[in-house]
């Protein structure tokens, strides 16, 4: 939920998130199936609030990071989970026409990653307004949690990313860009792509999907 990537292949799309969080925090549980709304839908459970940060179905692929544009001010209470709007979405008919009018007062601001196999946005809350970005599927990207990362911290894995792309471009593949998620920087513990901040902030978890003639493949590394 803290750090994702979107890349163009040439059979498909690969999207990758590494999930950041407390190591105190109740471990999460693995992608199952799940039957809601009478849709399968397929994610890893958090157990303390019963949402997820990444989920996807037969043809769509929904990948949370919390914060919006800029770090926010943490509130003391709020009326949902974030991970909890994710499943709202990934279990509806239309998910975009959802978005439009889902009511978020109250919730803690995030970005979302929208893929649904043909279409890629970005959806974002900031706690004033929805905003929806059509973005080019043929495109690469990279996001970073604007509640971990500094814009300068940002743009600095922005820089190693693209230089992944350039020196890799022959050879992308999903196994390449595990290894991008997992092992770039990897002396950095502050903000490389895995991180470890006293042992209580840390990567725990990468998970990827992988659309390939219109079929999704999944992995999970739990990494704790």
């Amino acid at each position: 939920m803290c750090t994702v990537t979107y890349v163009p292949l040439k059979d498909g799309a690969c999207l990758t998130s590494n999930r950041d969080e407390k190591v105190a925090r109740e471990k999460a549980i693995p992608p199952t199936e799940y039957f809601i709304n009478n849709k399968k839908v397929i994610f890893p459970k958090d157990p303390k609030a019963g949402g997820t940060w990444f989920a996807y179905d037969e043809k769509n692929i929904i990948i949370l990071l919390n914060g919006a544009e800029e770090k926010h001010i943490t509130k003391n209470k709020y009326q949902k989970s974030r991970g909890l709007i994710v499943i709202d979405l990934i279990t509806s008919e239309t998910i975009l026409d959802v978005w439009k009018t889902i009511n978020l007062d109250g919730i803690e601001p995030f970005t979302i990653v929208y893929f649904n196999g043909e279409e890629l946005y970005q959806l974002q809350w900031n706690e004033l307004e929805k905003s929806t970005i059509s973005l080019n599927p043929k495109k690469n990207y990279i996001w970073s949690s604007s509640t971990l990362y500094e814009k300068e911290t940002r743009d600095e894995r922005e820089l190693w990313f693209h230089e992944y792309i350039l020196k890799n471009q022959e050879n992308i593949s999903p196994e390449s860009l595990l290894n991008f998620h997992q092992f770039t920087e990897s002396d950095n513990k502050e903000f490389g792509l895995q991180i470890n901040r006293n042992n209580s902030l840390k990567t725990i978890s990468i998970t990827q999907c992988v659309l390939v003639q219109n079929k999704i493949l999944s992995k999970y590394i739990d990494l704790m």
